[in-house]
């Protein structure tokens, strides 16, 4: 144990497994800038967030850091941090990243899922059926089948890279699905990509998955 009581106690009084303030404020922060409660390229003002969180400066500039890795905060030097922006380029970069690494995984879980994890797929995709006109529900539950096929997949790495890919991709403010029609359009994909997956022919599920990405970047352009 270290010799510090004042460290020990600090310690001490984190009860195991909770998570570390920071990890709840960044998330918190998070969901502010998805939500455009700070814009994208506005100046995050730290002490003004600092008395709306009832925290120190220490924990929000912990989880502004975290926020930064994850592509959604840029720090500029002597200016501080500013909620990033997407570029044209940026958006098509990260649907081309998306595009091979979903369309990769899209091919295992053709090639190697079980009955019962894609009738899971089956289940997200109908209700994906039933929400094509609540664009907010939809666009969760689209979010929801993406990351479980990925998890079915079963390449951590690469989850953990879409994760913080369409983490980034929250800040684009003309995100393809929110283009009238396309969500019909994206319905249509996934149904086609669900009987793919069905029959396990998994070079048409690479090919429809990659066709999703293209229009998907076509409707956010």
């Amino acid at each position: 144990m270290n010799s510090n009581p004042a460290v020990n106690k600090a310690v001490a009084v984190l009860p195991l497994g909770r998570r570390a303030l920071y990890e709840d404020v960044a998330e918190r922060l998070r969901t502010q800038i998805f939500e455009r409660a700070i814009e994208p390229g506005a100046w995050i003002d730290e002490q003004k967030l600092a008395l709306e969180y009832g925290i120190s400066r220490t924990p929000l500039r912990e989880a502004i850091k975290v926020v930064a890795t994850e592509g959604l905060v840029t720090m500029k030097p002597r200016r501080g941090a500013y909620v990033a922006e997407m570029s044209r380029d940026d958006v098509a970069q990260i649907y081309q990243m998306l595009s091979l690494l979903e369309a990769d995984a899209a091919a295992e879980v053709a090639r190697r899922a079980s009955a019962e994890q894609l009738d899971q797929l089956q289940a997200l995709h109908d209700l994906l059926e039933r929400q094509v006109r609540q664009r907010d529900a939809f666009f969760a539950t689209n979010e929801r089948f993406h990351m479980a096929l990925l998890d079915i997949a079963g390449n951590r790495w690469r989850s953990q890279i879409v994760t913080d890919l369409r983490k980034v991709m929250k800040l684009n403010r003309h995100h393809s699905l929110f283009k009238q029609g396309r969500l019909t359009d994206s319905l249509a994909e996934h149904r086609l990509l669900m009987e793919a997956l069905k029959r396990r022919n998994a070079a048409k599920a690479t090919a429809l998955m990659r066709a999703h990405f293209a229009n998907g970047l076509e409707a956010a352009n």
